[in-house]
């Protein structure tokens, strides 16, 4: 497999708007890249959330903008099992991997 996986997001925040208008907050976990599905990923939680509260994370693929930024405005839906097997095994990895996940 082909990621490469960017801790270095873990301050950044990203506001998400429902279909109803409602917003979000959320941290962006962290993003990647996969050479296998040529694209960037970037995983978020609800910044809301407690420190003891189990989070649910969502994943997205996105477009950088001309900074490198991830952008709400840029973010797509991951549609293929595939694809979302594959982002979970990062997931996986990063949330096992004390060096990555910081625990």
């Amino acid at each position: 497999m082909g990621e490469k996986i960017s801790n270095k997001n873990t301050e950044n925040q990203i506001t998400l708007i429902d279909d109803k208008g409602n917003e979000e907050l959320f941290e962006i976990l962290f993003t990647f890249t996969s050479d296998d599905y040529n694209k960037s990923y970037v995983l978020l939680y609800p910044a809301a959330v407690g420190e003891d509260e189990e989070v649910e994370v969502q994943a997205f693929s996105y477009d950088a903008d001309e900074d490198g930024a991830v952008l709400g405005s840029n973010l797509h839906e991951i549609t293929s099992d595939e694809e979302w097997d594959m982002v979970q095994g990062v997931l996986n990895t990063f949330l096992s991997d004390e060096r990555l996940s910081g625990e």
